[in-house]
């Protein structure tokens, strides 16, 4: 029976580090989606494929995971996260390995778009809330940073792996062993998920008042989808998002035709990767401190700025040089990255923790469609106009109304102030600690 609220439960053993390492371990593996730009770019003329279908399986991916954290979320409240991640590097090895073995882009659409795609977002959904609840409320930014980060930062290690193995042995193979590779350790990294028995309260978090806890609220997925805020929270993740996603599926186009340093290619994704990662952790280790809407707004005024100064990368002029364009890399993934941080930690203030792993998935849905639309619209731009510059443009300008948009939004929590992740909700009433869920 627990007495103490203040303090971690001596019956359960803390395992919040070791699920946070195994989640971004996990992560860490499926990061050839953000390098899917040094695919693209390698794919041979001979199979025929158009830029819009080059881009194909990459938007579908992008979709496919955004709606699979939907399930994949309601699947991990149920089941537990062990199960779930499981199944998810079951079926993203399999797409990669189908991958491997066709030369068509409708086929690598299923395969890599729904396959993949699948996998991604059974592991993404699982991944976050499974650490998350290990630690006290004040630290969600900060743990919800460090395990998406994986994801983030898995272009850093792929990107330039893929080049080298495309070198060598082609496209065909180098998706095989990937494949190959991304199921061993996603499987592995699984058996180590687990979620904290019902009443675990962390150490560290903060006592509050039984009265006071009654008053903030657990929504269940029906409630998050009639309040106005989920539309302002999927609207503002759908504009910033999406942008960052332009970039990132087309950086290796961009840098070697447009700024003419094709040998820079897999390096400025690697850069951008680092800078992805880093963002998650730094912008959910700021938004602790600072407030989620603070930094989010931030975020998507800088990625206006840059997304605008990457339209002026061609060849010969200042912003096309190798420091310029590696800065801008870095500081575009760190202005993506900081979404995949604050929209999860914002999300568990609006909503709560019980229903979490699912209604994030909702929230989530706006990170594929945004990035469907707006890569194959710059896809689309490109196979016009020969130049990216409207679709730099039109992501700027989406990125700014984002931002006006995270002015106005407040916390559903009617009763108390809007949470900033200070204070974590428990009950205070005796329980029963009961063997850990897988």
């Amino acid at each position: 029976m627990v007495k103490d609220d203040n303090v971690a439960q001596p019956s359960v053993k803390n395992l919040g580090w070791l699920v946070t390492v195994a989640g971004t371990g996990a992560l860490l593996a499926l990061g050839v989606l953000y390098a899917w730009s040094v695919i693209k770019r390698n794919i041979p003329a001979e199979w025929g494929w158009l830029d819009w279908q080059k881009t194909l399986p990459y938007s579908v991916a992008c979709v496919i995971f955004s709606l699979m954290m939907v399930l994949g979320g309601r699947l991990q409240d149920r089941f537990g996260p062990r199960l779930v991640v499981t199944i998810g590097g079951v079926l993203a090895g399999l797409g990669m390995v189908i991958s491997s073995q066709t030369t068509s882009p409708w086929i690598y659409t299923l395969s890599f778009g729904l396959l993949l795609g699948t996998g991604i977002g059974f592991v993404y959904a699982s991944a976050t809330p499974a650490a998350v609840k290990w630690f006290p409320a004040k630290k969600t930014g900060m743990i919800a940073g460090i395990v998406v980060a994986g994801f983030g930062m898995g272009s850093a290690w792929v990107a330039p792996l893929a080049k080298s193995l495309i070198d060598t042995y082609g496209v065909q193979t180098t998706m095989l062993w990937l494949g190959i590779g991304m199921f061993v350790a996603v499987v592995t990294f699984a058996q180590f998920l687990r979620i904290p028995p019902a009443g675990y309260i962390p150490a560290g978090s903060t006592p509050i008042k039984t009265e006071e806890a009654t008053k903030r609220s657990d929504f269940v997925p029906r409630e998050v989808i009639k309040s106005w805020q989920f539309y302002v929270l999927w609207i503002t993740f759908a504009f910033s998002a999406g942008a960052g996603l332009m970039i990132i599926g087309n950086l290796a186009t961009i840098i070697g035709d447009q700024a003419k340093q094709p040998a820079l290619s897999a390096l400025a994704v690697s850069v951008l990767a680092i800078g992805n990662g880093g963002g998650r952790v730094l912008a959910g280790t700021l938004s602790d401190k600072f407030g989620r809407k603070a930094i989010l707004f931030t975020s998507f005024v800088f990625q206006a700025i840059l997304i605008f100064l990457m339209s002026k990368t061609v060849a010969g002029s200042v912003l096309a040089t190798v420091p310029v364009l590696m800065a801008l890399s870095a500081l575009i993934g760190a202005n993506y990255g900081a979404n995949l941080a604050v929209f999860p930690a914002i999300t568990k203030d609006y909503y709560g923790l019980k229903n979490f792993g699912m209604n994030y998935g909702l929230v989530y849905t706006a990170w594929g469609l945004g990035g469907f639309m707006l890569s194959l619209a710059a896809g689309a731009i490109n196979d016009a106009t020969k130049t990216f510059t409207y679709a730099y443009f039109l992501a700027a300008g989406l990125l700014v109304v984002a931002s006006i948009m995270m002015v106005m939004i407040k916390s559903p929590q009617k009763k108390l102030p809007a949470p900033e992740g200070d204070i974590n909700i428990h009950p205070t009433a005796e329980v029963t600690i009961p063997a850990l869920k897988d």
